[in-house]
């Protein structure tokens, strides 16, 4: 019997993706990572491999106000964080690089979060 590896599916999956996904200048990556407590977002032109806007839930101002709120909350004020400090940059269109995660829960409310914030993927 096999045993399942879900951190190195999960790393084939962010492979397959990153094939036909990349960042431009013009129309970065928002990438997503998920670890089992946080949950960090990078606007990245891998171009140039300069992360050009960042946010996690390890921030004092997220972590501050995340206090007894639940991780798909969190990921809601990270979203919206990240589309605020890409839009100081100018950066309004973007490409999302879920990260081999699914579409649902945490990503999903970070993803609309952003969108809120007024980034368009």
């Amino acid at each position: 019997m096999t045993r399942v590896n879900y951190r190195q599916a999960r790393i084939k999956r962010h492979n397959r993706v990153r094939l036909n996904v990349s960042g431009t200048p013009e129309r970065p990556r928002l990438c997503v990572f998920r670890s089992l407590s946080h949950i960090y977002a990078q606007v990245i032109d891998d171009t140039a491999g300069n992360t050009m806007a960042a946010a996690s839930s390890l921030e004092p101002e997220i972590k501050e106000q995340a206090k007894k709120k639940t991780k798909v909350a969190e990921a809601e004020m990270v979203g919206a964080l990240v589309g605020k400090r890409a839009l100081e940059k100018g950066i309004k269109e973007l490409v999302f690089d879920r990260g081999g995660y699914q579409y649902h829960g945490r990503v999903k409310a970070l993803a609309e979060a952003a969108r809120k914030a007024g980034l368009k993927f």
